[in-house]
């Protein structure tokens, strides 16, 4: 029997390394691979959670797919997690021809597939912590939903739906996930008015806007950074003022006047949004007619700021 155990074992292994060698998986791979199944799961389960606890035993109304599957179990009494999954099919094929790839098909079916179960496992069965308090349930509702939506995201998968939607229009227009979320949300929210009338749908639209500034946190990361460009006839000077005063990286780029056609040097540095007044002091005491431009910096990575490492 043991013979045999170790047999099976021996095929299955084999059969599993000739499989990652057709994805093109290597061995030092898969610890993050299964990392970014566990951070879906986790999401998956926050926004079941965030939808069984705050959001429906509420009567909340909540965008996307989701928003659609829970309009027609008021409808219908149709399970909001086979519903969504149904729905969520059409938006999975246009995703797989548009965004491609083994990895966003299987990130995907399983997200979805998981948010479903989670969805079901858990109704009825979690106790519902605030009632009668609209900010409190929406507030945190919406919280949990958007970190749960944020690590899908940040992890390569989507929960289906708007979240496929967001992916093809940040690929192809540039467009953050989060606000292109809150336009299918809003759009879901016209609809759901002739529903439920118009007091649920102001509170949607305060779940919606909280739910989207949090997914672009997770994704993004809280960011204290600030870019800076310079123009001035007295660079080298602000540009030793940074470096010694500020104790900040500077560098120097070449620019050219779009009206004068004079050569200009422009300084760019990177700063904390605390140095923003110590910064501005220093350039107008060298040169109060320099030009500046300060602009949040998504991310910094790097020294002096967080250290660039991959996800």
């Amino acid at each position: 029997m043991r013979h045999l155990i170790e047999v099976v074992f021996l095929v299955g292994y084999q059969h599993l390394e000739g499989f990652m060698h057709r994805l093109a998986i290597r061995r030092e791979q898969i610890p993050g691979i299964l990392r970014d199944y566990l951070v879906m799961t986790i999401g998956t389960l926050c926004i079941a959670l965030a939808l069984n606890i705050f959001l429906e035993p509420n009567n909340v109304i909540f965008g996307g797919v989701t928003g659609i599957a829970a309009m027609l179990k008021t409808l219908f009494g149709l399970p909001i997690g086979i519903t969504s999954l149904a729905l969520n099919i059409p938006l999975f094929i246009i995703g797989l021809k548009r965004l491609g790839g083994f990895v966003f098909g299987m990130r995907t079916v399983f997200a979805t597939v998981m948010l479903s179960v989670f969805i079901d496992l858990t109704a009825n069965r979690v106790d519902q912590f605030v009632q009668r308090e609209p900010l409190l349930y929406i507030a945190y509702g919406a919280v949990l939903s958007g970190i749960g939506t944020g690590l899908v995201l940040r992890v390569g998968g989507t929960t289906g739906g708007v979240d496929i939607v967001a992916r093809l229009l940040q690929q192809w227009r540039g467009i953050r996930p989060g606000q292109s979320m809150l336009i299918a949300s809003v759009v879901v929210f016209g609809a759901a008015g002739w529903i439920y009338g118009a007091t649920p749908v102001l509170y949607a639209l305060l779940l919606a806007f909280i739910e989207t500034r949090v997914i672009d946190i997770v994704l993004e990361g809280f960011s204290d950074g600030r870019s800076a460009l310079i123009v001035s006839n007295k660079p080298e000077a602000i540009r030793d003022a940074v470096l010694h005063d500020l104790d900040r990286g500077v560098t120097m780029l070449e620019g050219r006047g779009g009206y004068s056609g004079e050569e200009r040097a422009v300084l760019m540095c990177v700063i904390s949004q605390a140095e923003i007044a110590i910064l501005k002091k220093l350039i107008y005491n060298i040169d109060p007619r320099a030009f500046v431009v300060m602009t949040e910096a998504v991310e910094v990575l790097g020294e002096g700021f967080r250290p660039a490492k991959a996800e």
